[in-house]
């Protein structure tokens, strides 16, 4: 091929090499940026959802301090580290005093497990194997942790990598926060910068909308999921604490998980109230209201959900849902959010593509239309 040759594209043969060339360099360029940042990918996520989310409460904070963007984001920044570090400090400190007395106990057989009420062995499904192993527990300790000790190994392993991934999670967290003060603190700008990068790649013309319905995704996930989970786990922990069910900040957590991944909560509270009614030491009148408390508690997302999932968003509340949960289940907690977005956006692009070839077949419908009418001849 000559190098003044026009290729099928109607350019030279000089031209298209050196296009082929320079996208080439682009391509290794995108390659070894992905390749950098990818090992932030996870904090800088967060820290952008974590901004989307709180941006409000930091303006009306900023107000305050006399328009002052850095200082309001300094200080949500270290009420965030505090209200995350103090409670898993304090847990972390509790935990190992527990695990110091237990291993001294241990160690002096010194523990001692009562026997299981006769009423355990009526819990439906799983209650005579409960009772069963709990008996053998409270017979002979000793005894049954040699009998069980690969399965207490394999639950040792499980529980230190839980703890790990925790420990983990905490750390990433504390640097999504730092990451959102950060970018709250040049929030009109970042926007603004956002903002010409979807018109450039959406086009002008839609560019504010989509960047809003990205903003409105993200908060109605945190509001209609995230919030309304912590509400529920709030009301189970009150009702865990009143009606002297162990552990109930374990428990609570177990809510908040069961909220997150948006199974009912119900599964927790009919255990709760069958213990209410056959292991605790309360009141037929006590055990009555419990019971309405938990069911109401465990029903209160079927109320919540509808009126907070999908507020201001174009997209239906069942496409915010399915978005969230099918991102969850792929992409992990981020994928929360990110599946939410993407289906959002998804949605919204279909739906306007179909409006857009309804209002070009109803312009044709009346072209047609006019066009057959009988215009009058005279003679």
């Amino acid at each position: 091929m000559k190098q003044d040759e026009p290729t099928t594209l109607g350019l030279s043969s000089k031209t298209f090499i050196d296009a082929m060339i320079i996208l080439s360099f682009i391509a290794v360029l995108a390659y070894f940026c992905v390749r950098i940042v990818t090992p932030f990918l996870p904090v800088l996520l967060w820290g952008l959802m974590l901004a989307v989310m709180i941006y409000p409460l930091q303006q009306s904070l900023a107000k305050k301090f006399g328009g002052r963007q850095g200082g309001a984001s300094s200080i949500l920044v270290v009420l965030g580290i505090l209200l995350i570090v103090g409670p898993v400090a304090m847990l972390g400190t509790s935990f190992a005093e527990h695990v110091r007395d237990w291993d001294a106990r241990f160690k002096n057989n010194d523990i001692t497990i009562s026997q299981p009420a006769p009423g355990v062995a009526e819990w439906p499904v799983v209650g005579e194997k409960i009772h069963s192993v709990w008996s053998q527990a409270a017979a002979n300790l000793p005894q049954f942790l040699e009998d069980n000790r690969e399965q207490i190994e394999q639950l040792t392993k499980a529980g230190i990598a839980n703890a790990k991934n925790a420990l983990g999670m905490i750390f990433l967290l504390i640097g999504a926060l730092i990451v959102a003060g950060i970018m709250m603190a040049w929030g009109e700008s970042g926007s603004k910068a956002m903002l010409r990068v979807i018109d450039r790649v959406n086009g002008p013309a839609s560019g504010a909308k989509t960047q809003k319905l990205v903003v409105a995704t993200i908060r109605s996930v945190a509001t209609g999921v995230l919030g309304v989970a912590v509400i529920q786990a709030l009301l189970f922990g009150i009702g865990f604490i009143l009606a002297g069910i162990p552990a109930p900040g374990v428990f609570a957590m177990i809510v908040l998980v069961v909220g997150i991944i948006q199974l009912p909560a119900l599964i927790v509270a009919l255990p709760v109230i069958a213990y209410v009614w056959l292991v605790g030491d309360t009141s037929t009148a006590l055990a009555i209201f419990f019971t309405i408390y938990f069911l109401v508690a465990g029903a209160a997302d079927n109320v919540l959900k509808p009126l907070l999932l999908g507020r201001g968003v174009e997209a239906p509340m069942p496409v915010i849902l399915i978005g969230a949960l099918g991102g969850m289940f792929t992409g992990g907690f981020i994928g929360l959010f990110l599946g939410a977005v993407l289906l959002a956006l998804g949605y919204t692009l279909f739906m306007n593509w179909v409006d857009e070839g309804s209002v070009v077949a109803v312009a044709q419908a009346d072209d047609a239309g006019h066009a057959e009418v009988d215009v009058p001849v005279s003679n």
